[in-house]
């Protein structure tokens, strides 16, 4: 799949949490527009970024250069007004999708954070390269709350390879998560959204994760379940067999799933005031 690539310097790198993220996060960032993960579920595909891009989604990715350096000029700002910190990276991108090996933007924002430490810092990702910065995370963790927050949305391999092909392995997903755990790294398993598992899923996660996140298509794709159904995922359940898995209340019977297997207070389902306690 050729991807168009693009330097770009960017105004700002920091924006103001709205919506689904005003659950205690102050900014998002972003370190890249565009995502060649391409999964086919990202509610990314409807937003005004991509529906005017011209360009199909997984296909342009825009390296925001000068990250860094809008990193650490915004939070002086930010900390000379004595603002709270709390940041969500990333929203609309994987900051450790491929290219991040190259280019190195999520990793130079990152060593700017160890001199300008958010107040809070959750990292999420469905990209394994994340354990090339296990350095950088474990000395951040003692300037500020650090969670780490690792896409695993099913343990079938088969079911990942029809709704995120280009995403990193279930099996290799599982490793970096157990890693950065045994590092002392908070950690948090997204089963978002939830996919077809098998019974041991939750077996699988086990001693790798201080919380798992379950969210679904339906609650979870910032529109009530509309941008999914302009993304024809109903139609894609059916066509594999898993329309029992696309249910208005699918959050509530695997949280009570999961909830067999760890204690209550490591499961959090959706847009939660938890997410940050």
């Amino acid at each position: 799949m050729a991807i168009q690539l693009k330097e770009i310097n960017s105004k700002k790198i920091l924006t103001e949490a709205t919506g689904y993220l005003d659950i205690g996060f102050t900014h998002s960032l972003n370190p890249y527009s565009g995502c060649a993960f391409a999964c086919r579920y990202c509610y990314v595909r409807e937003l005004p970024i991509q529906r005017f891009k011209g360009i199909p989604w997984g296909q342009w990715i825009d390296i925001k250069k000068n990250a860094r350096e809008n990193y650490r000029k915004e939070m002086k700002s930010l900390r000379r007004k004595q603002q709270p910190v709390n940041i969500y990276m990333s929203s609309a991108t994987d900051p450790y999708q491929p290219l991040e090996r190259k280019v190195q933007i999520t990793r130079g924002v990152l060593e700017e954070m160890l001199e300008y430490p958010p107040d809070v810092l959750v990292i999420q990702t469905r990209g394994t390269l994340i354990e090339r910065d296990k350095d950088l995370l474990v000395e951040l963790k003692e300037k500020c709350k650090l969670i780490v927050s690792l896409t695993i949305e099913t343990d079938r391999e088969d079911v990942k390879q029809i709704f995120a092909p280009y995403a990193p392995s279930i099996n290799k997903r599982l490793e970096v998560l157990k890693k950065l755990h045994d590092a002392n790294i908070t950690t948090q398993a997204a089963v978002s959204p939830v996919l077809p598992f098998t019974h041991e899923f939750p077996k699988r996660l086990k001693d790798k994760v201080d919380y798992i996140w379950i969210d679904t298509l339906t609650i979870g794709d910032g529109a009530d379940g509309k941008r999914s159904l302009r993304l024809k995922m109903p139609d894609l359940f059916v066509e594999n067999h898993f329309s029992e898995w696309y249910k208005q209340d699918l959050h509530i019977k695997v949280a009570e799933y999961f909830k067999r297997y760890f204690p209550n207070e490591m499961i959090r389902v959706s847009k939660q005031e938890a997410f940050l306690k």
